[in-house]
């Protein structure tokens, strides 16, 4: 049964046992109401303790049943059957209780946690706000300010500051934990019932202590509704009757639910549930690896040894000689003094992360690594000759992977012994932080090498993303697109801060100047040299006169933008970037430039990066739709709220989409629809 009843006593005990992490379907819903209803009728029952089966507590909703019409039971109801019910309820929580899990607890009149668990209402992470009692029951428990917070943010607590908090009323030894709350429960009986959380007092706020927190909570939200709603719905619930709360926070759940945000943030949701496990690699065992070799200890590779100590694998970095591995011991060293500076990391986890490190310049030191990293300069001589001395000194089923952003892994193991073994794992920069991996296989990559890659990006906490093989793979691919399509802009007539203002405002934490600038100039602009060697003929004619005045962005206080000594940047278009624009647009014979709004500067960004990904969908660079959007919004800074450059396309109509790509190629501001654009809009 997915909600059973044991009766042994004074005590019952009612657990929910809905794998895997007992979310609340409508099964559940009912039977949680059944179970209220037995209890309440056996007068041998004087209380319940409310359990979960297997590795968690209610971890949220059911969220598969968000995109259908809702079921009764309500958990609203439930939830008030449960307050309601003569025999008290007391919830032992391990694991997590989260969004409707946590609701459940606070309709019991007493929760109890095992040390180590979490509780929180992550419902604004999913353009929601709480549904159930959250942002009406949570503030009666632990005051208006620590609700706003936990209830806004997101955020799950653990159990030691639920108790201080007051959200929790124990915390039950980890041993023998079903035990100590049926002993809570039997002692808490002799003395006064808890009062219903619905029925407690709520504190007042002031009109500036709301002012103030809805500024700041509109502000970190970054165009995400959900919890700028949640405080409204906080804020209502201080001064109306519970009924009418309960009433205006169903409402509010109800109405946001079906909105292209809270679509596109469970887009995500789904994506990023499913990334770990792709199905095509169902059933495949990964290889073990114990110790990692990273060749290259500039900035890259030892953001790379960083994020693999951080998962507890020893690394072994090499470098071209003793000068180079010093430097490279220095730059890990120095991201690590850094988080230990920033209290991240402590002194003895600071000594442990040093200890399984080693920097040399012999590639013997990597003999006995079971997967070995390439981030050494982006250059394919280079890259092939490590290839080649690590196939001379590795075990020959050890892995061996590139880190290249742009070049064919293929052609740097071409000719290689041991195709299988060969792998690219293309990580971001700074590799310590961004979350983002793009696992590509090669040609020869046997497929459990290719679940190695997952294996690893599970081990590091990162989100692997398979991409095939092309100029750029997934991200850089579109990244390429999107700095032509914002310089065709300006060459057409806005100015660059137009063009980055208008996309911060549509949710993306920088345009792409300021993004240029912060990256370096000088990295685009090898980028595009070596593409000129391959033979191709990329488009940068404001980039590269920029690049050539010497403006490589904030390492030089000088790029697309000006920057004081303090790095601040200086309002206005830069004299040398002006006269680049002036000179790009006489030789584009651009007479009368044109002005644009801010809605066409997004349209003329997003529908190219839209088509792209229909051409990688359809290429097969993408395994999934999906797959491209993980993509954008891990790694590329692309809104979360919006779900993706596939997903928005979806919420705004792929046909809407091909019609402005028809008008954007008649100004000569994109290319025309793709085929595969179209046949989505076709589905569509």
């Amino acid at each position: 049964m997915t909600v059973s009843v044991i009766k042994n006593g004074a005590i019952a005990r009612v657990i929910i046992d809905n794998p895997p992490v007992n979310a609340i379907s409508a099964a559940v819903r009912q039977g949680l109401l059944d179970a209220v209803r037995t209890v309440e009728a056996d007068d041998a029952v004087k209380a319940v303790v409310l359990s979960c089966a297997g590795r968690t507590f209610v971890a949220g909703a059911d969220v598969t049943e968000f995109d259908k019409p809702p079921v009764e039971p309500h958990l609203p109801d439930v939830l008030n059957a449960v307050e309601a019910c003569s025999k008290p309820f007391a919830a032992q929580i391990h694991g997590t209780a989260l969004g409707g899990g946590l609701e459940i607890a606070l309709a019991c009149r007493w929760r109890l946690a095992v040390p180590g668990s979490q509780m929180g209402l992550p419902e604004v992470n999913l353009g929601i706000i709480p549904g159930s009692g959250g942002t009406v029951r949570t503030a009666r428990l632990v005051g208006v300010e620590a609700a706003a917070d936990l209830i806004t943010s997101g955020k799950p607590v653990k159990a030691d500051k639920a108790l201080a908090l007051g959200l929790i009323d124990a915390i039950l030894p980890a041993e023998n934990a079903d035990q100590a709350a049926v002993d809570f429960v039997t002692a808490a009986l002799g003395a006064a019932l808890p009062e219903a959380t619905s029925a407690r007092a709520i504190e007042q706020k002031d009109e500036a202590f709301w002012t103030e927190t809805a500024a700041r909570v509109k502000k970190a939200a970054k165009g995400n509704t959900g919890p700028v709603e949640a405080l409204a719905s906080l804020k209502n619930a201080t001064t109306a009757g519970f009924a009418e709360a309960m009433a205006f926070e169903r409402e509010t759940f109800l109405r946001l639910r079906k909105t292209d945000q809270a679509a596109a943030l469970r887009h995500i949701f789904f994506a990023e549930r499913a990334a770990p496990r792709p199905s095509e690699l169902k059933g495949v065992t990964p290889r073990p690896f114990t110790r990692i070799g990273v060749i290259g200890g500039g900035t890259m590779g030892a953001g790379i040894a960083v994020a693999m100590r951080n998962a507890g694998i020893p690394v072994q970095m090499i470098e071209r000689d003793a000068e180079a591995a010093a430097r490279g011991q220095a730059n890990v060293e120095k991201i690590l003094k850094a988080d230990l500076a920033k209290g991240r990391i402590t002194e003895a986890k600071y000594a442990d992360l040093i200890g399984g490190f080693n920097s040399a310049a012999d590639y013997a030191a990597v003999a006995d690594c079971d997967l070995v990293i390439e981030a050494v300069f982006e250059d394919l001589d280079v890259k092939r000759a490590v290839f080649a001395e690590l196939t001379r000194v590795c075990a020959p089923d050890a892995i061996l992977a590139t880190n290249t952003s742009y070049l064919n892994p293929d052609e740097i193991v071409a000719d290689l012994p041991g195709p299988e073994r060969f792998i690219g794992l293309h990580f971001f920069s700074p590799a310590n932080i961004m979350k983002l991996l793009e696992i590509v296989p090669t040609s020869g990559s046997a497929p459990d090498v290719i679940a190695t890659g997952f294996a690893l990006a599970a081990k590091a906490g990162k989100m692997p993303v398979r991409a095939g093989i092309c100029d750029g793979f997934i991200g850089n691919r579109i990244l390429k697109l999107t700095r032509t399509t914002a310089e065709r802009l300006v060459v057409a007539g806005a100015e660059p801060s137009q063009v980055d203002n208008a996309l911060q405002k549509f949710g993306f934490a920088l345009g792409p100047f300021r993004t240029q600038d912060l990256s370096g100039l000088d990295i685009g602009a090898f980028q595009r040299k070596a593409a000129r060697g391959r033979g191709e003929s990329p488009w940068a004619p404001v980039a590269d006169r920029v690049f050539e005045a010497g403006r490589l962005g904030r390492k030089t206080n000088g790029g697309w933008y000006d920057y004081d000594t303090a790095g601040k940047e200086v309002a206005g278009t830069p004299a040398a970037v002006a006269e680049a624009i002036a000179a790009a647009r006489a030789e584009a014979g651009v007479t009368t430039p044109a002005t644009f709004s801010d809605a066409e500067i997004v349209e003329a960004i997003m529908f190219p990066m839209i088509n792209e990904s229909a051409k990688i969908v359809a290429e097969g660079i993408a395994f999934r739709d999906s797959d491209v959007d993980l993509v954008k919004v891990s790694g590329y800074g692309f809104p979360r709220f919006r779900g993706g450059p596939v997903q928005y396309g979806r919420a705004i109509g792929f046909a809407k989409v091909a019609e402005g790509l028809e008008a954007l190629a008649a100004k000569g501001l994109a290319d025309g629809p793709s085929e595969a654009l179209k046949a989505w809009a076709a589905k569509t």
